[in-house]
């Protein structure tokens, strides 16, 4: 085999398990709608998910989402109108979700936590004239929207779809006992239209929605990207996109899931936000499948979140690596059965070495490792979900895609060489959304999107992940990559995470600087210096170690290296 990695050659593929296809095939649907409502009826007697111990079966999740998509229509919304969805993790997003793209409009998440500032840019960007948002950020839409082309607001209360008497009280202490709804006030004599969201299904009901128009070339999401450097840009996802990938996924994961046995019990937990592009694309491999999920409305208050794992079986656990971490180090951890998690799945940043070890220590069950971006809808390469071990690379290609290691010029180099990772495949967007200069830079002459990793393919098709170009480290002329690094760090005894910068250094161009938290109080500076002498070579060793209570991080745990170079 010729050391290049050629598009005929794909030598993955000889790495692939058995029983995992090489191609999937989503011209099989005329769109994600026919996909979601195929399933809905397969599975109405299923389960679909559970929300602070109430449940939602299939069958009324199809009877809400059709009637949400009726009223939505009765608004007179053009087709492919872009509507914004602000929710957290609670039955109302599925719902809307469904709704949008069944009445043939286009899904534009949002970050329910976002500020004023970011929320007018992706509501303008996107040109949502639509929104639905959970009251406890009405505050933040009201700051802005003059600015917006909203029309019509659709509001949710926490405990909507949660039964009238559970729901009306958890609506209330969400009100009047936490205080979580700051007061705010949206312009009703600017032609604004503000509608309760049980109010718009009750109408709905009584309305019969049309089918969609779209097709697999129609624009069913604008995934909007981290927007960690300058503003976010609206990723283009259309519904053939969104079913590739969710072909992708169900091709993958299905040698474990199948381990279950009857789909409808299996089981994956929702802690990471559904508006992100992981969470989203294995929410919609959930409803492949028919299986079900249990929502987690607030992941950050771990003491709850554990009590909910305690409640029953769980199988498939999505998780970046700071969320991993945080429920290894809390004192409930030893309390969960974890006996059936059959696929710790990593993704969303790069699973440290030592994070992955004490996991498959502490659970049994190894953290399988995954690479995506919002740009490929969150698939891109996977380790196979049955791996005994954890392999510290990002995997092998799903079906259909190919990856190619290019320099800054679009060729392929040879197996071995770093560079830059290039993705093609039916899942990967067809641009950003109004950015055509964008455009030009993303893709190479042969098609493929250039993702910003620089990664090495090895002669199975494994590709290990090197580092972010824009992270990269230059110290007295030699590269540095902070994974590397903190990879290497997060083994020290007594380290729980840590991060790695270069910062302005007169004699090297840059210096290394090492951010450490911490779970020993015995751990000094000079402990993690004497570890990093021992395993990393002289220029690699840090010049500078920072202890922190915390690091930074994105509302979906990315360390946000760009805020501790700044400091």
């Amino acid at each position: 085999m010729s050391s290049a990695v050629a598009l005929n050659e794909r030598p993955w593929l000889a790495s692939y398990p058995t029983e995992v296809p090489h191609t999937i095939a989503p011209e099989q649907y005329h769109s994600l709608a026919q996909l979601l409502e195929e399933s809905f009826k397969k599975h109405a007697s299923n389960p679909f998910a559970v929300c602070f111990d109430r449940w939602m079966s299939y069958r009324k999740l199809d009877d809400l989402s059709s009637a949400l998509g009726a009223w939505l229509q009765s608004l007179g919304l053009e087709p492919g109108a872009r509507v914004a969805i602000m929710l957290p993790n609670v039955p109302q997003f599925p719902v809307t979700m469904s709704a949008v793209l069944r009445a043939g409009y286009t899904c534009v998440n949002v970050n329910p936590l976002y500020t004023p500032r970011e929320l007018e840019h992706q509501l303008k960007d996107s040109g949502a004239t639509a929104i639905v948002i959970l009251e406890n950020f009405c505050h933040t839409l009201e700051e802005v929207i003059d600015k917006t082309q909203i029309k019509q607001v659709v509001i949710a209360s926490m405990g909507d779809l949660l039964g009238f008497w559970y729901g009306s009280w958890l609506t209330f202490a969400v009100r009047h006992l936490a205080k979580m709804v700051p007061a705010y006030k949206l312009p009703l004599s600017k032609g604004l239209q503000v509608t309760a969201f049980n109010r718009a299904l009750a109408e709905g009901t009584r309305m019969a929605m049309k089918p969609s128009q779209a097709n697999l070339d129609s624009i069913a999401f604008l995934q909007y990207t981290g927007g960690t450097t300058g503003l976010s840009k609206g990723a283009v996802l259309t519904h053939r996109n969104i079913i590739a990938a969710i072909l992708q996924a169900e091709a993958w994961f299905s040698p474990a899931l199948k381990l279950v046995g009857d789909s409808s019990k299996v089981n994956s937990i929702a802690a990471l936000p559904l508006y992100h592009i992981f969470a989203l694309t294995l929410s919609l491999l959930a409803i492949r499948g028919g299986s079900h999920m249990t929502l987690i409305a607030n992941p950050r208050d771990f003491g709850k979140f554990i009590e909910t794992l305690k409640k029953r079986p769980f199988h498939m656990l999505p998780a970046v690596n700071t969320l991993f971490n945080a429920l290894l180090q809390h004192p409930m951890f030893k309390t969960v059965d974890w006996s059936n998690l059959r696929v710790s799945q990593a993704g969303g940043m790069a699973a440290s070495e030592g994070t992955a070890k004490h996991w498959q220590q502490a659970t049994g069950c190894p953290m399988v490792e995954g690479w995506g971006m919002s740009e490929t809808c969150a698939i891109g390469t996977n380790n196979p979900v049955l791996s005994k071990e954890f392999s510290g690379t990002i995997g092998l290609p799903l079906p259909s895609i190919d990856i190619a290691i290019k320099d800054d010029d679009g060729n392929s180099l040879p197996i071995g060489e770093s560079g830059e990772i290039c993705i093609k495949g039916p899942n990967i967007m067809v641009g950003y959304y109004n950015q055509p200069e964008e455009n030009k830079k993303a893709f190479t002459a042969d098609g493929f999107m250039r993702t910003g990793d620089i990664g090495i393919m090895d002669a199975k098709g494994y590709t290990k992940i090197v580092d972010r170009k824009k992270d990269m480290i230059i110290v007295s002329g030699f590269n540095v990559f902070p994974n590397e690094l903190e990879n290497v760090i997060s083994l020290c005894p007594g380290v729980v995470e840590c991060a790695a910068v270069g910062v302005a250094d007169t004699k090297q161009g840059e210096a290394i600087k090492v951010f450490v938290v911490k779970n020993d109080a015995s751990l000094t500076e000079e402990m993690v210096m004497s570890y990093c002498r021992k395993e990393l070579t002289g220029y690699k060793i840090p010049k500078y170690i920072e202890f922190r209570d915390d690091l930074p991080k994105t509302n979906v745990g990315k360390i946000l290296r760009r805020e501790l170079r700044s400091k």
